[in-house]
């Protein structure tokens, strides 16, 4: 019998690019979505958080992982209230959520 390991709740930052029907507002270029991700390693998080994206008419082109909760307490990192129960929530749902979404524009000459 294989192993299983147990889910856990991982920190991502997404960069999207525009796609046809993503929502995003006009003149933006893109956009930075904060999101937590359940899976039982980072790349399975990793690979479910861009196919929901994929889904939504987004375009992911780079992940950075900050890793799961413990990981992250063990960096130093600060992490509300808000953030814990949205990973907790990650978890119970087997869910990713976009926690924080910044539209990304061209700078202004």
């Amino acid at each position: 019998m294989a192993k299983t390991t147990k889910h856990q709740a991982f920190t991502l930052l997404v960069q999207v690019g525009r796609g046809k029907d993503d929502g995003l507002p006009k003149g933006a270029t893109g956009a930075a979505l904060l999101c937590y991700a359940s899976g039982r390693d980072e790349a399975e998080a990793v690979r479910e958080t861009v196919q929901v994206l994929k889904v939504a008419e987004l375009n992911p082109l780079d992940v950075t992982s900050y890793g799961t909760l413990d990981e992250r307490l063990a960096e130093g990192h600060e992490i509300s209230d808000e953030d814990r129960q949205l990973m907790a929530r990650a978890l119970e749902e087997n869910a990713v959520i976009v926690a924080e979404t910044t539209v990304l524009r061209e700078p202004l000459e």
